[in-house]
């Protein structure tokens, strides 16, 4: 009985594998969304103001960091979690494949966002003329929430690992 519940149990990491999948459809629909507003832009481009531009281009920024974080959960939890990638020696290998584990995932994952709510706070800011004080107040907040939190979760990381 004990064995049966083991391998059930070993076996039951599977039940990831259509999640991860599922995020790969989710970087499918980021990157519909990424064209669509890049085909939005260019027609535009010579009649946009310069601060409208950026505003944009600060939010192309932001799918793309957001497709990298979905990139390396994605593959990184896929490898820790359920099953090592068996790729062809002769394909293209992701130099970080196989060396990151759930610390250093978790790490990446939390200075990604802080990097993505860094562009947005910027995005914010550049229309600040638009945004109401007491907002601009709170995305600061939420900013250094991500920002202190990050830093604890790496101190803490590097106090575990001595």
């Amino acid at each position: 009985m004990e064995r049966f519940i083991e391998n059930t149990m070993y076996a039951s990491r599977w039940l990831l594998a259509p999640i991860y999948f599922g995020l790969s459809l989710g970087l499918l629909a980021l990157a519909l969304k990424f064209f669509q507003e890049v085909f939005h832009v260019i027609p535009n481009v010579f009649s946009m103001a310069e601060s409208d531009l950026i505003l944009v281009l600060l939010s192309l920024i932001d799918m793309a960091l957001v497709g990298g974080l979905l990139v390396m959960v994605m593959i990184s939890g896929y490898e820790n979690f359920v099953s090592q990638l068996d790729i062809d020696e002769d394909k293209e290998k992701l130099s970080w494949l196989g060396k990151m584990d759930s610390s250093s995932l978790k790490m990446k994952v939390a200075a990604s966002i802080v990097a993505i709510s860094s562009i947005h706070l910027l995005r914010v800011f550049m229309d600040a003329k638009n945004t109401p004080t007491e907002y601009l107040l709170w995305y600061v907040v939420i900013h250094m929430t991500f920002v202190l939190s990050a830093f604890a979760m790496g101190y803490l990381d590097k106090l575990t690992k001595h």
